[in-house]
């Protein structure tokens, strides 16, 4: 049998905002409340995998990184910009605008308001920018 991961929770101080904010960047769809009450706010990534965000009061964040083709990078890029959301090209100072990452030919970073840290990497493959 495979193996794959199939969801995981993603702690956020509003697990609704935050949901919305990822799925708008990297173009994922939003779906509807799941849980008892509606508690999760599932994002689905691809076919195999969900990120479940949950309300949960002092949450630290979280990392997690993304691989994407170049033209995905670009189009999350553009959305970054166009929606005024920092990024940067290093976790640290998650905002200096630059996607020079230090492990791939373009990357990046961006956090959401609970702190959780996102990171897209993109392949070699017809970098544009």
């Amino acid at each position: 049998m495979t193996v794959t991961l199939n969801h995981t929770i993603v702690p956020a101080r509003d697990h609704a905002e935050a949901a919305r904010l990822l799925a708008g960047i990297m173009g994922f769809e939003l779906l509807p409340p799941a849980g008892r009450a509606g508690h999760f706010r599932p994002v689905r990534v691809n076919e195999t995998l969900t990120l479940d965000f949950m309300t949960a009061p002092g949450a630290e964040g979280h990392h997690l990184a993304f691989d994407a083709d170049a033209a995905t990078f670009d189009a999350i890029l553009t959305r970054l910009v166009e929606g005024g959301v920092p990024f940067g090209n290093d976790p640290a100072t998650p905002d200096n605008g630059r996607v020079d990452h230090p492990l791939c030919a373009r990357g990046l970073f961006f956090r959401d308001a609970s702190g959780n840290l996102y990171e897209v990497m993109a392949s070699a493959e017809n970098p544009t920018a």
